[in-house]
């Protein structure tokens, strides 16, 4: 499997898992029992489908082998296996941290490092 794995998140949950050093999830996430994180073969079409048209978005670089817990990978969209988190993200795990948006077309747009 990739050794890194991405996760889109709002610029001000980054702050706050920033703040406390971990992130919880989004209340997607929560509400599904784990973080939802994206290869980079995945990573356009969840920008598409799910933050169309969002700006205030960070784009989140995370090092598998940096995590406490290893991801497990299931499959979802189209039966691809998918890396999900069933532990807060540490935020030490986080290599680079992008602002980006996502056009209302699905085109991601992203930033220099933060």
């Amino acid at each position: 499997m990739t050794p890194v794995a991405y996760k889109i998140i709002d610029a001000g949950e980054w702050r706050q898992a920033v703040a406390e050093g971990r992130y919880e999830g989004s209340a997607v996430d929560r509400a599904d029992g784990y973080i939802h994180l994206s290869t980079q073969a995945q990573l356009a079409e969840t920008a598409r489908r799910h933050y169309a048209g969002r700006d205030g978005l960070m784009l989140l670089s995370v090092h598998l082998d940096r995590l406490e817990d290893a991801p497990a990978w299931e499959p979802s969209r189209g039966g691809d296996l998918f890396p999900h988190l069933y532990s807060p993200l540490p935020v030490a795990a986080v290599g680079e941290a992008r602002p980006m948006t996502v056009d209302a077309d699905g085109t991601m747009r992203v930033g220099d490092p933060a």
